[in-house]
């Protein structure tokens, strides 16, 4: 067996950035961003009011003065003229400042006569001027790499980029293993269960920008999963569920080998998921995982969504780790790396009842993963334990 540490560096070198496309910004929310994007314009684009009110030539004001309003400005339409000494012009929120104006006056502190306005008493300091390019220039840069969020989609459309450079979302194919499976929505047989690992897993990698290609249980015959596994042609990734151990009825590691499979490591010194394989067949990267649901899906977390940063070319590495007392004692851990369902409450964790590695309810409640280190004595309420948040 290989540690947690040496398994990922492995399945970490089955991967590189992939290619790099182009799209539209209105499909590019979620998108890792592939090159550096720059503005093409000012934002604001000229100098505006940033409330409504009057915009006046002069800073220095005090009560009682009084000018002349001379004309109006909204957003979109610019005041044509310029405004001079004891005058003003009606402007609102967003509208270009007019001409020789150098502040506005919030309507709330003035009293308006006809074309006559009037500064009250205890007047706002504030100028209420947003400056040209006072939020982004031309050439200012949005650098890459970058899952790019919804605020990243309306600021690179204002800053007028209409498509993006993204890279390619890595194909992930996905095939459960096993005859004691049936697809949700089927009648199983009382010996049999619902495949329930290959649909959670795909939607981790569909969080985590793949596109997944949910291929056909394969049963446990060389025949079926030869099949299955030329169904996942063209993938970056092939992800098998199930048949990684060492049961008679295991044969995942035997076909690939038959069909080409260059192994990089099988098992690996952690619970859930001792039976871990990964390697490359047919051009994809492989990643055998166990069967076990809660195994399956703590691999996936640990190993599987660092590889798809490594293709979609964002720093990949081992999930972070935080700090957090203890809620409750834990126990001494055993030789092999343990990944405890948990849940962050408080500003403390506490390790949930059950870690079975079947228990989906169990997983379904966790918010967190407590990692204990081979041989971890007797932890006590309040200790330190290293968190992955899940």
């Amino acid at each position: 067996m290989i540690s947690v540490s040496e398994a990922l560096s492995a399945v970490l070198k089955l991967g590189a950035p992939l290619d790099i496309e182009t799209v539209p910004l209105a499909e590019a929310d979620g998108r890792v961003l592939a090159q550096d994007v720059s503005a093409t314009r000012n934002q604001p684009p000229f100098a505006a009011s940033a409330m409504d009110g009057y915009a006046i030539s002069t800073i220095d004001v005090v009560a009682g003065d009084q000018f002349t309003v001379i004309g109006e400005a909204a957003a979109g339409h610019r005041f044509d003229g310029a405004v001079g000494a004891g005058q003003a012009v009606r402007i609102f929120t967003g509208a270009p400042m007019p001409d020789g104006a150098e502040r506005v006056i919030i309507q709330e502190d003035v009293t308006r006569g006809g074309d006559m306005m009037t500064l009250n008493a205890n007047l706002d300091r504030g100028h209420h001027v947003r400056p040209a390019g006072g939020d982004f220039k031309v050439g200012d840069v949005i650098t890459a790499p970058r899952r790019l969020s919804p605020s990243d989609v309306a600021l690179l459309a204002s800053m007028n980029v209409a498509e993006v450079p993204v890279r390619r979302r890595p194909i992930v194919a996905i095939i459960a293993t096993g005859d004691e499976l049936v697809s949700p929505g089927e009648t199983p047989r009382d010996d049999q269960i619902i495949a329930s690992n290959s649909l959670g897993l795909a939607a981790m990698f569909r969080s985590n920008g793949a596109l997944t290609r949910l291929l056909p249980i394969a049963k446990d015959t060389p025949s079926s999963l030869e099949m299955a596994l030329s169904l996942a042609k063209g993938a970056d990734l092939l992800v098998t569920i199930g048949g990684a151990s060492v049961g008679d009825h295991d044969i995942v590691a035997e076909v690939a080998g038959n069909l080409g499979l260059e192994r990089q490591f099988y098992k690996v010194a952690m619970r859930p998921g001792k039976p871990l394989m990964a390697g490359r067949i047919a051009g994809m990267a492989m990643i055998g995982l166990p069967g076990n649901p809660v195994s399956s899906m703590v691999c996936g977390e640990l190993y599987i969504r660092p590889l798809l940063d490594r293709f979609l070319s964002l720093p990949a590495g081992p999930r972070r780790r935080i700090a957090l007392p203890l809620a409750a004692p834990l126990g001494a851990n055993s030789l092999r790396e343990h990944y405890m369902r948990a849940i962050i409450e408080d500003g403390t964790v506490r390790a949930l009842e059950r870690q079975d590695s079947s228990l989906l309810t169990v997983l379904a409640q966790a918010n967190a993963l407590i990692v204990r280190p081979p041989n971890d004595p007797d932890r006590a309420v309040g200790d330190t334990a290293e968190v992955i948040a899940l």
